[in-house]
């Protein structure tokens, strides 16, 4: 029996208004958030620390699940997404890096990420070089990858059956959910403002110690000083949700862990540095940097403070100070003169600097054996501890209590 004309509208705009469930406002946002928050630990847990960086193995049953997911909620192809990744990591901060914000600029980085990765994806040599060991099964060809779009097409049909009108608001926040927080904040913001536990060679910095909204893709730092790892948290008050799910999956057999964060031990203050202090600087040189630089910017604020109480100009040294413990190739050409500026006039922060390098032309120094390399870090500690300078001393007594 068919219906009058004015029962079919009556029904079109009653699913309109309420959707085949007729949730209330914050139902559909409850959905939006639960549906875009699995979005999230799929790309972390999945493509992130499973594919790209091989730091973990999913059994098949949630690595399909994720990857189906991705397919339906993104259209992401799983060895474009992991190509681009590894490129980023292999070409970190330089101008073949596919999204550094010191190379193409944070303005572009954060408000076009997604138009960078997709330009990626059309190199067909960032592909074949960076791609291996991603699925290459038959549901992969035949419906991943060559429908890829389909997928977030589907999903839009979906939301608009349950949600009505709706349904294309909340299909628009999972369609951007990704681009924003993932191509945005982590590549754009995740390299150029935050905190940094490791003195990592790039620009990584941690965006929030709670790794909840992006997965624990926040502690971006942690991240690219331990790519490998399938934990990014690792100080105390850092939270890493997709390491939680990861965990959970463990404990029941979904997941099996290959590596976590190494940790550096300090003990009992040696009398001199010895092979274990040389073995401790080397496999945790990122984190030993990371407590030089605390040093070093601390030297540099007093030396700021001095100036202001004598009213003095610290225009130079504040310009300086972002810099004076970074890498010399990492430091923009633009502030290199001011770090010699400010180097010339502050003997104390030369000083400083010149044995930052020393330092760390210990684990550079291919050449040289473990024993000259042993010799040579005995001679640093005791140039630090005759120095004069505090900060040099207590970080050498703090080195000669390392051991792994």
């Amino acid at each position: 029996m068919l219906l009058p004309d004015w029962a079919v509208l009556n029904a079109t705009v009653d699913w309109l208004a309420n959707g085949l469930l007729g949730f209330s406002w914050w139902q559909i946002v409850l959905y939006a958030l639960l549906t875009t928050h699995i979005t999230i630990a799929s790309v972390t847990i999945y493509l992130h620390r499973h594919q790209a960086h091989r730091a973990m193995d999913l059994h098949w049953l949630p690595a399909h699940f994720f990857r189906f997911w991705l397919w339906l909620a993104t259209g992401q192809v799983t060895r474009e997404w992991v190509a681009v990744h590894r490129k980023h990591h292999a070409k970190c901060e330089t101008s073949d890096d596919p999204h550094s914000p010191h190379a193409h600029g944070i303005e572009t980085v954060f408000w076009k990420g997604a138009e960078l990765y997709r330009a990626e994806t059309n190199n067909q040599e960032t592909i074949n070089k960076f791609s291996l060991g991603c699925p290459n099964d038959w549901i992969e060809r035949n419906l991943y990858s060559r429908y890829s779009w389909q997928g977030v097409g589907l999903m839009l049909i979906l939301n608009l059956a349950l949600f009505g009108a709706a349904g294309l608001v909340v299909w628009a926040v999972q369609m951007v959910w990704i681009p924003f927080w993932a191509a945005g904040v982590v590549n754009g913001i995740g390299h150029y403002w935050g905190y940094r536990n490791f003195e990592a060679p790039d620009a990584s910095t941690n965006i929030s110690p709670w790794g909840i909204i992006i997965g624990g893709e926040e502690l971006h730092n942690n991240h690219h000083t331990y790519p490998t790892s399938a934990k990014f948290s690792v100080k105390p008050y850092e939270f890493d949700v997709g390491w939680m799910y990861i965990s959970m999956m463990q404990r029941v057999g979904l997941a099996k862990v290959k590596k976590t964060p190494p940790r550096l031990q300090l003990g009992q203050i040696k009398p001199v540095a010895d092979e274990k202090t040389l073995e401790a600087l080397i496999a945790h040189r990122y984190e030993v940097m990371a407590g030089y630089a605390r040093e070093l910017k601390r030297t540099c604020q007093d030396e700021i403070a001095a100036l202001k109480a004598k009213q003095a100009d610290a225009s130079v040294l504040v310009a300086a100070r972002r810099w004076l413990h970074r890498d010399d190739e990492r430091v923009p050409a633009s502030v290199q003169p001011k770090i010699a500026e400010a180097r010339a006039a502050h003997p104390v922060l030369d000083k400083m600097v010149t044995m930052r390098e020393e330092l760390r032309q210990m684990w550079l120094s291919t050449s040289l054996t473990r024993e000259q390399l042993t010799a040579n870090l005995q001679a640093w500690c005791h140039r630090a501890e005759s120095s004069g300078i505090q900060a040099l001393q207590d970080f050498s007594v703090r080195l000669r209590s390392a051991h792994v």
